[in-house]
């Protein structure tokens, strides 16, 4: 009795990793393939005027310089509350916690986080010089693509 259920356990542990390494190997298939740039604009619920700003002043670079990009999803830019359940994964990923922005550089499926929240911060409320640094970091970013 003792063999059969030694079998079982070991047939179901083995049934059970074989079918996870499958996922797993198909999931970075997928993923070598992307080359992209992700922005993140992490907040939390309760914003002030520069946690507002930098939203505004991200938004309006994309769109002024980069609509073709976001078009063909070269670029892609999400504002992320972190407060709420369903971006918990996403945020504890970049470690926000409130106010963060973010630059992920996807490169054949690798990724490169750059974290220019202090940037953001001291620049947020100067649309001029926020917008023309940020275009400056996107250009770069999407160069080493």
């Amino acid at each position: 009795m003792k063999t059969i259920k030694f079998f079982s356990v070991l047939f179901i542990s083995f049934a059970l990793f074989s079918c996870n390494g499958q996922n797993k190997n198909k999931e970075n298939a997928t993923n070598t393939s992307v080359s992209k740039v992700e922005i993140f604009d992490f907040h939390s619920t309760n914003r002030c005027m520069t946690c507002n700003a930098i939203e505004k002043n991200t938004k309006y670079t994309l769109d002024t310089y980069f609509s073709e990009e976001l078009k063909n999803e070269k670029i892609t830019f999400q504002v992320v509350n972190v407060d709420k359940k369903e971006n918990e994964k996403l945020a504890e990923k970049f470690e926000a916690a409130g106010t963060s922005l973010f630059i992920n550089v996807i490169k054949k499926g690798k990724e490169t986080k750059l974290d220019l929240t202090d940037f953001a911060f001291m620049n947020g409320n100067n649309q001029e010089v926020f917008s023309k640094d940020l275009k400056a970091k996107i250009d770069e970013a999407l160069k080493s693509l």
